[in-house]
């Protein structure tokens, strides 16, 4: 009887976290079309609809600046999120994330590459953005596990990967200076520069991987009890591993192919969510995904209006915020070493 009340009691609260989870993101979407260096009234966002996307400037500024951002923001929210808990849970360490491994320098480096070669958007970007983030968690994963490295090892394996990957990208900026002027806000992260062009391939491959996750939920669960425990319940851990972080890299990759480097928000939002809906993976997939959408959102429309007429990129927010709280659960957590 205790044991069904506390069941019961979880749902709810659950249920609750997603109720206020889509409020979250119906209030940081409209503050973010709303506010800007140019606020947009009520009446110029359903112009946009009833009288089309060129009726007015109002309009104009509506369709073709801030809903793109606004969404995109939105997506790249949801995947890095979604895509800093499943690597959490993969590599049993709740200091990874794909900004902290040399996930998003892998996707970084791949999009100036395509920058050097005049890929400037579309199917081609995302998909390169994914090979360069699997090849780096790949390498990462398979790299600790040959040599038994320790989970705190690991980190300092992905930092050391972003260090290199980082260089690679700056020795091609160097001898290429116009990659270097175009990706300059890349690599700092931010949505400026976003267009339908890059936003819906993004967007459709974002969506599918969340809702695939979703449905390996159960198989994240037990891959996070560890490696031998994994293999008793029958769980093929090489595959799974594999898959899982084939997912995880897609995410970020085409996050990254969007907005560039933003770092944190795969490291932050998971934590956060673990503390009020506990560890289980369909409830953090979900969650992450809500939440992490709302608050880039957020933190992209505190970037354009906290200094107006004057815009920082949603980058800089995001290291003024994750640095200290990296530090804080180093600290805390000794490294990492409790299990994700």
């Amino acid at each position: 009887m205790k044991n069904s009340a506390k069941y019961f009691s979880n749902n709810k609260r659950i249920i609750r976290l997603y109720i206020v989870g889509v409020l979250f993101i119906g209030i940081s979407a409209m503050l973010g079309i709303t506010f800007g260096s140019t606020s947009l009234s009520f009446a110029e966002i359903t112009d946009a609809f009833g009288k089309g996307f060129n009726s007015s400037a109002g309009t104009r500024i509506f369709a073709y600046v801030r809903l793109p951002r606004t969404l995109a923001s939105l997506v790249c929210g949801a995947a890095l999120s979604v895509s800093g808990t499943v690597i959490q849970g993969v590599l049993a360490n709740r200091l990874a994330s794909p900004s902290i491994i040399g996930v998003n320098a892998g996707a970084g480096l791949a999009v100036t590459l395509c920058t050097a070669f005049g890929i400037m958007g579309g199917w081609q970007l995302s998909l390169f953005s994914f090979i360069g983030a699997f090849t780096t968690v790949m390498l990462v994963s398979l790299g600790s596990k040959r040599w038994g490295a320790s989970r705190g090892t690991v980190i300092l394996i992905g930092v050391a990967m972003n260090s290199l990957l980082g260089a690679i990208s700056d020795t091609i900026t160097t001898f290429i200076p116009e990659v270097g002027l175009m990706s300059k806000d890349f690599k700092i992260g931010e949505f400026s520069s976003v267009t339908y062009q890059k936003l819906i391939p993004a967007t459709i491959i974002i969506l599918i991987v969340i809702a695939i996750l979703y449905t390996l939920h159960n198989e994240l669960d037990i891959l996070t009890l560890g490696e031998e425990n994994a293999k008793g319940l029958g769980l093929n851990t090489s595959l799974m591993r594999t898959l899982f972080l084939l997912f995880a890299a897609l995410l970020a990759g085409c996050a990254v192919s969007l907005a560039g480097l933003l770092s944190f928000v795969g490291l932050l939002v998971p934590h956060a969510v673990r503390r009020v809906a506990g560890s289980k993976s369909s409830n953090l997939i979900g969650l992450c995904s809500l939440y992490g959408a709302a608050f880039v959102c957020l933190c992209d429309t505190l970037a354009r209006t906290a200094f107006s007429p004057y815009e920082i990129p949603v980058g800089i927010i995001m290291a003024y915020l994750g640095a200290p709280f990296f530090v804080f659960i180093l600290i805390k957590g000794r490294g990492g070493h409790s299990r994700a």
